[in-house]
């Protein structure tokens, strides 16, 4: 059984620039990622990125303020995000920052219903946005083939419950845990901390009985990071990539593209797709988007680009 244990960094230092060789992290980093599992689907990953869009069945969340939150409107938007080439589609019930409590029923009122809706319309992977054991449980009963945890499995019962579905799994790098407030957080080394929490979640799942090609790693950009840290790990996409899973970047409008470059929320489009750009040059082979269409032409570009040097992604900086 996987132990809930608490989710941390270092606690000595501000500093982002310490050399990400110095992580111990275990053996099989390095490895080209060729294939990734969802649900029933099999995708070679490693000449094509796969664009993930973003559904939100919040009254609250931190971009589109419950634009999304009718089934009707998540719906509407769900079919534009498929005819522009959503890869996968990724359901959210609760938002990742403060707010109001959101109980573990409530949450599966938000995002069942819609699951079973989405999976009934759309020819697309279904993907639940979830910390919770029980949500995922029900997600996947629904239809969903992935889940993904922004808290890194802090629910002991997650990668059992995903291990039986035959799901996939999101692990993400969180300093504390979701929507728990973390203003300064201090790390010695991000990427070195970030890649040794993620080489350590993958090992979970897998002894947990899900598959590698099952198993993809998040950074969590933006959660429990200051916007250095945050655009240190961006940069650092190859290191994290050769961990040896499928990297997922979710970089979609956050605060730390706004803090860098003194934009407001309305005006980080453009940010966010060139940060989805330089993370599939680097290796990340799902970016998590809000505007699907302009993902996709950054993703088709880059892959036409990089098939010209002999179809080889990027090599991965090897973490030591």
């Amino acid at each position: 059984m996987v132990g809930l244990v608490r989710n941390g960094g270092d606690e000595a230092s501000g500093s982002t620039t310490a050399a990400a060789s110095r992580t111990p992290v275990r053996a099989g980093v390095g490895r080209s990622v060729r294939h990734l599992a969802l649900g029933d689907r099999r995708y070679d990953v490693e000449h094509r990125a796969l664009v993930m869009g973003i559904l939100n069945r919040t009254p609250d969340s931190f971009y589109d303020r419950g634009a999304t939150f009718a089934l009707d409107a998540l719906l509407e938007r769900a079919e534009r995000l498929t005819l522009e080439g959503a890869d996968v589609l990724d359901v959210g019930g609760v938002k990742a920052g403060p707010g109001a409590e959101v109980g573990e029923q409530e949450e599966l009122e938000r995002v069942v219903p819609a699951i079973e809706l989405l999976t009934a319309r759309f020819d697309v992977p279904v993907s639940v946005d979830t910390w919770r054991a029980g949500v995922a449980r029900a997600s996947f009963e629904a239809g969903a083939v992935v889940g993904n945890d922004i808290s890194g499995f802090a629910d002991p019962d997650y990668l059992r419950v995903a291990s039986a579905a035959g799901a996939t799994v999101v692990a993400t790098h969180i300093r504390l845990a979701p929507r728990v407030p973390d203003p300064q957080p201090v790390y010695v080394d991000v990427v070195a901390t970030v890649a040794g929490f993620l080489a350590e979640r993958a090992g979970w799942a897998m002894a947990a009985g899900v598959p590698g090609e099952r198993v993809v790693l998040d950074a969590g950009l933006d959660l429990g990071k200051t916007a250095a840290h945050s655009l240190a790990l961006l940069r650092a996409s190859d290191v994290l990539a050769g961990l040896g899973h499928p990297l997922l970047l979710s970089a979609s409008n956050k605060t730390f593209l706004g803090v860098e470059l003194g934009l407001e929320l309305t005006d980080r489009r453009e940010a966010s797709l060139a940060a989805a750009a330089l993370g599939i040059a680097r290796g990340c082979r799902i970016v998590r988007v809000h505007e699907v269409a302009g993902a996709v032409r950054a993703r088709d570009a880059l892959a036409a680009i990089l098939q010209e040097r002999g179809g080889e992604p990027v090599p991965p900086r090897r973490a030591r």
